[in-house]
């Protein structure tokens, strides 16, 4: 017998705001089926194990995100705006009540050595995901240099997540990394080779 949907949705809500919202990689299981009001039974039957779990709350998060971002693309007017949507989607997403403190996928990194398979393709996915639209929105803008343009990109979108991690810290809003990344995509000349 299947699981129904709520519970599935359930499930996932949990894990979103627990380990996600929560910032939490670490939370136990019991902490996840007990918020979702679920027993292990249905878990299990559901996704197999709470890293299968975590893996399919990351692949929905990522369509949301991916919904959030394709949104301020469809709202930027040139190819340059188009390039900083990235930003403004990211402000737009992070102002969500489903908001995390960081990243879902590099807490998900981060909070194993070595990752379960299922975790790793969720986070596989969703760099190149990242990197290949980025790709895309640059090939406009800096020609043969979009492939430099992307590394200053990802790394400016990354270290802005990272930054709502220090203590003490609201972190870095992301109009300040946006300003940055404007300053990089007007040069991207300027980068490395």
């Amino acid at each position: 017998m299947g699981t129904r949907e709520s519970t599935r949705s359930r499930l996932l809500d949990a894990t979103d705001e627990l380990v996600f919202a929560g910032g939490d990689t670490t939370t136990p299981v019991d902490r996840i089926l007990e918020r979702a009001g679920v027993s292990p039974a249905t878990l299990y039957r559901a996704y197999g194990s709470k890293e299968a779990l975590v893996a399919a709350a990351l692949d929905r998060r990522h369509r949301e995100w991916l919904e959030v971002w394709d949104a301020a693309v469809a709202r930027a007017d040139t190819d340059r705006e188009r390039l900083l949507a990235l930003f403004d989607a990211l402000e737009e997403f992070q102002g969500r009540a489903t908001g995390a403190r960081w990243c879902a996928f590099l807490g998900a990194a981060a909070g194993y050595a070595d990752p379960p398979p299922a975790l790793a393709e969720a986070v596989r996915q969703e760099t190149e995901t990242l990197r290949r639209r980025l790709l895309a929105l640059a090939e406009p803008v800096a020609g043969p240099r979009a492939a430099a343009l992307v590394d200053a990109l990802a790394l400016i979108y990354s270290g802005q997540l990272a930054m709502r991690l220090r203590p003490g810290s609201p972190g870095v809003p992301a109009g300040v990394a946006r300003e940055l990344a404007a300053l990089v995509v007007e040069h991207p000349e300027r980068l490395g080779a």
